[in-house]
């Protein structure tokens, strides 16, 4: 988890290469109450003008664009959720490829204005993801660090379909992280060149059906505590931790409307990170 060894997502400035996370939105049917919620949990600042109207609404840290939300549309079947958006120099060769290695599109390829392209998919697990073409609105203009996004994660108990989807579909080279001894785990890395981009992971046999399928967003905090007890006030929901690992301070939750996030603090580390298979 967590690419800092060997680069990261760069922002505007150099762009980002096909396959690499390059924005995530929240789909709310409240718009203000998200806005209430993310602004106070991770310090946030908000296109006023565009939230007052009740449309899509950019989020900034330190001025600088690192997630937007999204209201839900009448009829829309996708319940509140945080999707992430891979970068794609063309997002109608990109949906083709869904199509060929069985996936589904839940929106068509479409410009917005002279944002950019995007549309919205599903891989045969049933893993909702997004994909962007850059125009005027390149994508996140701050990664890794506090208040943005940092990682993400690829949540599915069917990992064949992933595992053969994914890769078809974008530039990745899989790795897989090792066990320990004792200890029954199926986590790959994605890596677009020598840079990770995102991981595969299977919940044990005994997670709760709602731990699958989707892909998780973390975003980065300073003080991965703090935030949990925030989310809690606010009306948030903790599903797991705070957690130590040797890629931070980690938590689980959802806003109060039910989308789900994660949160890590990666100036707190514990252990050695494990090996990962050439």
């Amino acid at each position: 988890m967590a690419g800092q060894d060997e680069g990261h997502a760069e922002g505007p400035a150099g762009g980002f290469p096909e396959g690499v996370p390059c924005w995530a939105d929240a789909t709310l049917p409240d718009l203000r109450a998200g806005k209430a919620f993310y602004g106070e949990l991770f310090g946030w600042t908000f296109d006023e003008e565009a939230a007052a109207e009740g449309r899509y609404t950019q989020a900034f840290a330190d001025g600088q664009p690192v997630a937007g939300l999204s209201p839900q549309l009448p009829g829309q079947e996708v319940p509140p959720a945080w999707v992430l958006y891979y970068a794609s120099p063309d997002v109608g060769a990109t949906a083709n490829r869904i199509r060929e290695h069985g996936g589904q599109l839940l929106a068509e390829p479409m410009d917005v204005g002279d944002l950019g392209a995007m549309l919205l998919g599903w891989d045969p697990g049933g893993v909702l993801f997004g994909v962007w073409q850059p125009g005027r609105h390149p994508g996140f203009g701050r990664v890794d660090a506090n208040g943005a996004f940092v990682w993400s994660e690829v949540v599915t108990r069917d990992p064949a379909a992933a595992d053969a989807f994914f890769p078809g579909v974008f530039p990745f080279r899989a790795r897989r992280m090792e066990s320990e001894p004792g200890e029954d785990m199926d986590y790959l890395v994605w890596n677009v060149g020598d840079r990770m981009v995102g991981g595969r992971y299977v919940p044990p046999a005994d997670a709760p059906a709602s731990a699958a399928p989707r892909i998780e967003v973390y975003y980065a905090v300073p003080d991965c505590d703090a935030a949990v007890r925030t989310a809690e006030r606010l009306g948030g929901t903790v599903h797991s931790g705070p957690t130590d690992s040797p890629f931070g301070r980690m938590a689980a939750l959802s806003d109060p409307q039910g989308a789900s996030l994660s949160v890590i603090d990666v100036s707190t580390t514990r252990g050695e990170p494990p090996r990962m298979e050439p």
